[in-house]
């Protein structure tokens, strides 16, 4: 079982003016959600570790969670209301985002919910706002202190600054994570934030000497790099037709996990023993699944089928 730790939120999207406003498509998202569901749809065993609202919108995520086959076992309920993210596409498809999302159940993660925590958990993921905001943050960090030891951390910081707007708050988390942090992925957008002028080795080589196994870095058009103790790997992106990167992201990072669990390797013993050519294998399989994403509309991931 993977879990899957953060938030479930609505990605509303604009789908053109009315007479009087817009017409609004609202879509089950949020960077978490998706990397669960991504995992399901790539066979894996899965669970969701959030809550999630009782109100109308809670239970349009919890039936979308439960058609997947995610694991809502560690899905907590409350009467908060849920997350709303604005998505503007720009013209390449790029989205930007505006989140309505103070006092949402998504950031009152009680610690309580981990009592239901399955067993035979063998990796965790963490990453986005959850990880910055509210009670939900302070719940992950006692997980990862409770869990990092004996179970592989995967850590994507997903930069929100529209939620968390000081730099200080992520810069503080990545470094608080880096040691307790076996798989760091990150994209190239968001370490310029966090390291202004720094080289993506440098960076790769810092959280490898904090207690990173593996350093991934996505690039967008230009592709992947990765980084092990011993080989530095670079993957060339897979061209296609773009409608928009909506869970690009999340997309790679569920592959990568997918890869790595089909691999016997969802460890942290595992990632240090992987040589160039399996971490280029991880690499394009992650790249494909994402590619599958950019060629539709919104975060819909690929299915297992979907990748030779």
């Amino acid at each position: 079982m993977i879990v899957v730790c953060g938030e479930a939120l609505f990605d509303v999207f604009a789908n053109g003016e009315t007479a009087t406003g817009l017409n609004l498509d609202a879509r089950v998202g949020g960077s978490p959600f998706n990397v669960a569901v991504g995992l399901a749809r790539l066979a894996q065993p899965v669970c969701l570790l959030t809550q999630i609202s009782r109100g109308f919108l809670g239970e349009r995520l919890m039936r979308a969670l439960q058609a997947e086959g995610v694991d809502t076992r560690t899905v907590q309920r409350s009467d908060a209301p849920t997350t709303l993210s604005l998505v503007g596409l720009d013209a390449q498809g790029v989205p930007s985002y505006a989140f309505y999302g103070d006092g949402c159940a998504d950031r009152l993660l009680t610690p309580d919910a981990l009592a239901q925590l399955p067993a035979g958990v063998r990796a965790i993921n963490f990453g986005s706002y959850a990880t910055v905001t509210g009670a939900t943050a302070a719940t992950q960090r006692a997980l990862v202190e409770s869990a990092h030891a004996h179970t592989l951390i995967a850590y994507d910081p997903n930069i929100r600054l529209n939620v968390e707007p000081e730099l200080a708050v992520w810069q503080a988390q990545i470094e608080w994570m880096l040691p307790r942090t076996h798989l760091f992925k990150s994209s190239e957008e968001d370490l310029g934030l966090v390291y202004p002028g720094r080289s993506l080795a440098s960076v790769a080589e810092e959280a490898l000497a904090r207690g990173a196994a593996l350093v991934v870095v996505t690039r967008g058009g230009e592709g992947a790099m990765a980084w092990t103790a011993r080989d530095q790997v670079q993957t060339p992106p897979v061209k296609v037709e773009v409608i928009d990167t909506v869970g690009a992201g999340d997309t790679f990072q569920a592959a990568m996990l997918t890869w790595l669990a089909e691999q016997g390797a969802l460890s942290a013993a595992a990632l240090r023993s992987l040589d160039a050519a399996q971490v280029r294998d991880l690499l394009g399989f992650a790249t494909r699944a994402a590619a599958i994403t950019c060629s539709r509309r919104g975060a819909d991931l690929p299915r297992r089928a979907e990748l030779v």
